[in-house]
């Protein structure tokens, strides 16, 4: 059996009706002022971001959405390893071992303080919102709340970090779902893959600085090409 990492973009949610930031209808073209809501000193220093921030989880279509056919045939695979940019938890909905699931950026559904580290959950913060407070604070030390997200301008966990650059480096089969291969430092993993000797496949709508590397480069829809590789790897 080839042993597999998949590294996933927000290309293999859009199926489930999440909204990408950067593509041609994503969340950024639509209106640029999104991306403050999601970068860590526009968070911090602003009151009204911090509202508009919660608010914007709010309405996530990821509160309802379902894994659709590339999510559940990956986590049919036995033993992958799923690396994803993704912060809707659709892996594990999906049925993926959470243990075997690493989110480079967080996931939307916690929530954290930013003074004393405390946890709670993006739900109740939002609730906090909807009943009337502008700028739901730490229960604990008062401290600013924001979701357990890597938002812009934070640095990864270096320990899912490292956890993700040894499964690049041990995979026989690096996948690669979904992403445009640009944001860093999850990008530089297939890098990571190739120089360990893995077989790179990438499956995106749109050309990466990676497709040269690449021993195949798939442009169908994801819901149908994943399927299809994972067929062929079982």
């Amino acid at each position: 059996m080839t042993t597999v990492t998949v590294l996933t973009g927000a290309g293999i949610s859009t199926e489930s009706g999440i909204p990408d930031y950067r593509g041609p209808g994503g969340l950024w073209n639509r209106d640029p002022g999104y991306e403050k809501l999601v970068t860590y000193d526009f968070y911090l220093a602003d009151p009204d971001i911090r509202r508009r921030s919660w608010l914007f989880r709010h309405e996530s279509p990821a509160w309802t959405a379902e894994p659709n056919a590339a999510h559940r045939a990956l986590a049919a695979l036995p033993d992958a390893w799923i690396v994803t940019q993704n912060v809707d938890g659709l892996h594990q909905r999906a049925g993926s071992p959470p243990e075997r699931v690493l989110e480079l950026h967080g996931n939307m559904f916690g929530a954290v303080c930013t003074e004393c580290g405390a946890r709670s959950t993006t739900r109740e913060a939002i609730d906090r919102v909807l009943a009337g407070e502008d700028d739901p604070a730490c229960r604990g030390c008062g401290g600013i709340l924001k979701t357990a997200t890597v938002m812009f301008g934070q640095s990864l966990d270096l320990t899912v970090l490292g956890r993700a650059v040894e499964a690049a480096e041990k995979c026989e089969l690096f996948l690669a779902v979904g992403t445009s291969l640009q944001v860093q430092p999850a990008a530089s993993l297939v890098r990571v893959a190739v120089d360990a000797g893995a077989r790179l496949v990438i499956v995106n709508g749109e050309p990466t600085p990676y497709d040269d590397l690449a021993d195949e480069v798939v442009d169908e829809p994801i819901g149908v090409a994943v399927p299809r590789l994972c067929t062929s790897l079982t």
